[in-house]
């Protein structure tokens, strides 16, 4: 019993000793390596509103890299159209973050939503005839957004880069708060969900 309460301890105690790397290094794999460089248009992850992704697209939007910014806005299911809430929200962000004028994607919400939300962003592309495209998403989601738009609109032949909108948690802090760590859990589940399950079997159909 003694041995089993020392080797737990020596274990808990090993991971506490190299916590500073591993903690980095679990952070680091949920990130894309950004790689903004002129493009056709800019496309805003808007799944969850988050102010931080406008704003990162509005300067690189001033940068010159691209003037089309495309929002993914959810459709409401008994009309088709933009929901009116979700549409709203996203006017408040562009406003806030000086974004100016761009252009709504109907996006479905039915899961697996981000590779459906893909697809209908593909269908919009494609009708726009627009080649290349920076998606910009919040930090600890980019690794996934990278994965997921690389197999719908990089495999139709469309340029994709990553460019991931820095928050208040970076991958040496996210495990000083609650709120860091449940991000990166989370966001590190949801990326083995696509990486193993959905990209795999679902992305074919």
């Amino acid at each position: 019993m003694k041995l089993r309460i020392g080797f737990f301890a020596l274990v808990l105690f090993a991971v506490w000793l190299t916590s500073g790397w591993w903690t980095v290094f679990v952070a680091r794999s949920l990130v894309c390596t950004a790689n903004p460089v002129q493009s056709d248009a800019i496309l805003i992850e808007n799944f969850d509103p988050d102010y931080l992704v406008f704003e990162r697209a509005s300067r690189l939007r001033h940068m010159g890299l691209a003037q089309r910014i495309l929002v993914p806005v959810s459709i409401d299911p008994a009309t088709f159209q933009p929901n009116d809430v979700a549409l709203g929200v996203a006017d408040v962000m562009a406003r806030i973050a000086r974004l100016g004028s761009f252009e709504v994607v109907p996006m479905r919400e039915a899961e697996p939503i981000s590779l459906n939300a893909a697809r209908d962003v593909l269908g919009y592309m494609e009708r726009e005839r627009l080649r290349s495209v920076i998606v910009v998403s919040p930090l600890f989601r980019s690794k996934r957004s990278e994965l997921v738009y690389g197999a719908t609109l990089a495999k139709a032949g469309i340029a994709v880069r990553c460019e991931p909108a820095r928050g208040p948690h970076e991958t040496s802090t996210w495990t000083r708060s609650w709120h860091g760590i449940e991000d990166v859990t989370s966001q590190l589940l949801k990326l083995q969900y696509y990486r193993f399950w959905v990209l795999p079997f679902r992305a074919r159909s």
